[in-house]
């Protein structure tokens, strides 16, 4: 069963949101504050945090780094902050996806649903197709799901982890934004080019031995990405 921490101070919000997500059998707990929220992740270990980011006690952003500190979780961020900027900071901290208020329940679990699929293991590709992809900066491992650099392993979140997939799975070749988008986050996106503006550069900062001049992940601007070995 599926466990899932609401984070949010507003008590018709999170009494609405356990009522949908109990119905549809998953397990909830709450927390009203950042504190309380670190506590009842590192105790429950839930499957997905779904976060507001105005929070009594901090900023949600600052939930996410102390979250991203230790854990993989999805992040799905709930908040009524409209800007641009406001959600590449929360992206770039290491949230997954990102639905302003007021928002239609029917869409917030279906994008909860997408999240918790990408977390999930995937059974290794076979048929032949290459399992070790090797650059001479890093090396993927797409049997194991593991990256290595300069021997040691580099974490990525899920979703850094499915859009590096995606990329090295089709090496030299452009993938489209809308390709990537709905590969890595699913059908219903196409328009979210900021989410991969954010997720390419973290990627790069991860594994580019010069993140502002990019070797391996090629942006053609309006267009899409390249992986070159």
């Amino acid at each position: 069963m599926t466990r899932v921490l609401v984070v949010d101070d507003e008590p018709q919000i999170v009494r609405a949101l356990v009522i949908n997500l109990k119905a549809r059998t998953y397990e909830v707990d709450s927390a009203p504050d950042g504190a309380t929220a670190l506590r009842l992740a590192a105790d429950r270990h839930p499957d997905v945090v779904v976060l507001d980011l105005g929070l009594p006690d901090m900023d949600g952003v600052d939930v996410i780094r102390g979250l991203r500190g230790w854990s993989r979780v999805p992040i799905l961020v709930l908040s009524a902050r409209h800007s641009s900027d406001e959600k590449v900071q929360a992206l770039d901290a290491g949230a997954d996806d990102y639905v302003t208020k007021p928002f239609g329940m029917d869409e917030l679990l279906a994008r909860l649903r997408a999240a918790v699929r990408r977390a999930e293991p995937t059974e290794a590709a076979g048929g032949g197709e290459e399992d070790l992809v090797e650059t001479e900066g890093f090396t993927v491992d797409l049997a194991a799901k593991k990256v290595n650099r300069g021997g040691k392993d580099v974490r990525l979140t899920p979703t850094e982890w499915h859009l590096l997939e995606v990329l090295v799975h089709h090496p030299g070749r452009l993938v489209s934004q809308k390709q990537l988008l709905q590969e890595v986050w699913g059908p219903s996106y196409g328009t979210e080019t900021n989410y991969l503006r954010v997720y390419m550069a973290q990627l790069r900062r991860k594994l580019e031995a010069d993140p502002s001049h990019p070797r391996h992940f090629i942006t053609e601007p309006g267009m899409g990405y390249r992986f070159e070995r």
